[in-house]
């Protein structure tokens, strides 16, 4: 299962790319959770009714872990390769440690600090080597991948309320209805104005229904299975694989420092990982 998850979210950046060389990116957050959202249905245990108090919650929740960073990713991806999209999203495991600690307003024990900065040292690495001509990437792309980091760490502090009182799939549901309701806006505008693909729709369907639908049945599974830690060891394997595909599917050319930010990066989001007292 952990492979399975390293190959699905590792090659969700392929998708996008894929899917923005035929449409319009706001078309991608749209199609990706309505997709999730049927697929989730397939699954009595994500068919619960959800309490109005909890309404408010499932609507930022929506807008910060799919809405907003699902527009993110493609517009950056117009600007920064997919191997350096894959290898900066493996600093999520980082930026979550950085935004847990301020929701809870405690400082982070003296090794997990240390983790966050052997992580910020290989995002440097990496950014700092694409951001040239020829590289993969711009300031404003790499930008935007930040702020997309960021949404995913803020919902993750948001969603462990509801997780812990719906579960996983449910809560994952309603998530993405919500965020098919914030999409739905520029969603309609996108389509408008793009042309029907049968390649976008294949990798619409495949980032909606697999990487955003049974992938987090599947998360789920494996969490409840092998604990938090160890089922986020198949995470940290992403960013090789969205490197790998970048490479060898559109011909990415990478800086050999790039290569080595990306190790760093791994080593500080495995060191983030482990359980603390």
């Amino acid at each position: 299962m952990s492979l399975l998850l390293a190959m699905v979210w590792g090659s969700s950046f392929l998708w996008i790319a894929i899917a923005i060389d035929h449409v319009a990116v706001t078309v991608v957050p749209l199609a990706r959770c309505a997709f999730g959202a049927l697929a989730l249905l397939a699954f009595g245990d994500a068919r619960r009714r959800i309490e109005r108090v909890d309404w408010p919650r499932f609507a930022a929740l929506g807008l910060t872990w799919m809405a907003i960073p699902f527009l993110l990713y493609p517009s950056a991806e117009q600007t920064v390769s997919t191997s350096i999209t894959g290898m900066i999203n493996g600093a999520l495991p980082i930026v979550t440690v950085i935004v847990t600690a301020i929701f809870i307003h405690t400082m982070p024990s003296a090794f997990r600090i240390a983790a966050v900065v052997t992580g910020t040292l290989g995002i440097a690495l990496i950014s700092l080597s694409s951001i040239t001509e020829d590289k993969g990437a711009d300031i404003k792309g790499i930008l935007l991948l930040f702020v997309a980091l960021v949404c995913y760490a803020v919902a993750a502090n948001l969603a462990r309320p509801v997780q812990s009182k719906y579960g996983p799939l449910a809560s994952m549901l309603w998530i993405e209805l919500t965020a098919v309701l914030w999409s739905l806006p520029l969603g309609i505008h996108g389509l408008a104005t793009s042309a029907f693909s049968w390649e976008a729709l294949g990798a619409l369907v495949v980032l909606g229904a697999v990487g955003t639908g049974f992938a987090f049945a599947i998360y789920g599974v494996l969490l409840h299975r092998a604990g938090t830690v160890r089922g986020m060891i198949g995470i940290f394997f992403t960013p090789i694989v969205g490197t790998f595909l970048g490479v060898t599917v559109r011909n990415d050319v990478l800086h050999p420092i790039t290569l080595v930010g990306m190790a760093v990066v791994i080593v500080g989001a495995i060191m983030t990982s482990r359980p603390e007292r």
